[in-house]
Order: C-alpha cells, then sequence, then structure tokens
C-alpha cells in the first residue's frame, strides 16, 4: 500500500511514521519534501514563501510519480495546499492550476492518515513557533481532506491519541491487527 503521513507541523507526524516503520518493515520510507530540498541545496526564504511551497508541492507530486509500492510518505500534495491556503500571500497561490495534477497524484496513493492537532495538544511548542499558523493549516487539512472540500477522492483515516495508539489505528485500517 501506499501511505502518507499529513497534518501540519509539529503534529506527530514523524513520530507516527517511525512507529509505523516498525510493524511494517518492508515498507521504505519518503523523506517530507522540504528535507530533500534541503539536502539538495534549495535554499528556503525564512518564513516559507509560496514559490518554496509550491517547489515543495512539486516535489511530493513527484514523490508519489517515483515511489515503489509499499510505501509511507512523510506529508503527501495536500499538507502543501493547506500551507498555501494558509499562508499570508495565499492570493499569489493558483490551486485551480494545481488541481488536476494534485489529484491525479493522488490517485497513486491508498490512504491519507490525518494527524491533527488534539486537545490538549500533544505536542509542547517553543515561543519562537508560529502557532497561528500551525492552527490554520491543520484546519485547511481537515477541509481539505475531511470536508472533501475540492473532491480529491483520497482515503482518509484521522488518527489522534498517543503515537501507539495512532499506529494501531492505521495497522487496524490496513487489516494488520494491533500493536503488540
Amino acid at each position: 500500500m501506499r501511505i502518507a503521513v499529513s497534518g501540519t507541523h509539529r503534529a506527530g507526524k514523524s513520530t507516527l511514521i517511525d512507529e509505523l516503520s516498525g510493524h511494517l518493515p518492508t515498507y521504505v520510507t519518503v523523506d517530507e519534501p522540504y528535507h530533500q530540498l534541503e539536502e539538495e541545496g534549495y535554499e528556503f526564504a525564512a518564513p516559507p514563501s509560496v514559490d518554496d511551497f509550491e517547489e515543495q508541492l512539486a516535489r511530493s507530486i513527484a514523490d508519489l510519480d517515483e515511489a515503489p509500492r509499499d510505501v509511507l510518505f512523510d506529508r503527501c500534495p495536500v499538507d502543501f495546499i493547506g500551507y498555501l491556503l494558509a499562508h499570508e500571500d495565499h492570493d499569489a497561490f493558483d490551486l485551480d492550476a494545481w488541481l488536476p495534477r494534485v489529484r491525479t497524484a493522488l490517485g497513486k496513493l491508498d490512504l491519507i492518515v490525518l494527524v491533527g492537532i488534539e486537545q490538549p495538544d500533544r505536542i509542547s511548542l517553543s515561543s519562537s513557533e508560529d502557532e497561528e499558523l500551525r492552527l490554520s493549516v491543520d484546519e485547511k487539512l481537515k477541509e481539505l481532506l475531511l470536508g472533501d472540500a475540492y473532491a480529491l477522492g483520497v482515503a482518509v483515516l484521522e488518527v489522534e491519541g498517543s503515537s501507539r495508539a495512532r499506529a494501531k489505528q492505521v495497522l487496524e485500517q490496513l487489516g494488520r491487527g494491533s500493536v503488540p
């Protein structure tokens, strides 16, 4: 199966992927586009610009085209749409121009696992992190994935609880039983 773990920053995506990797040893893990691009020398603005998020969106689409069958993706194209829609310069982003490519790419996924912000929040944030952006992206992702505002047509599983509980929910969805 091709599974993407989606969510705003500091929600527990990477922790969930680490937990799932232990239970799905034959799966390949694909790092999030930000880290891939950074390793290749791409220089992001601080904070990232609309162009930076579009670059990550394009990489995420390419990752879906190139990855093997059994894979865990850290993020998917919807993540970057969420960030772009929440960006202060969101008017510079042409969603309609990207939607056909995004829908085609998402058709290559079997499941998106949405890791949302819980109440109380499970993640401690430093004072330098943009909590308003984090919350806005979380809201946008829920609209995009759970509300299916743009008819993306992908199966979504929203998980909650500890990383172990989240992994158990994913494994049960996959018919793999429970976490030992």
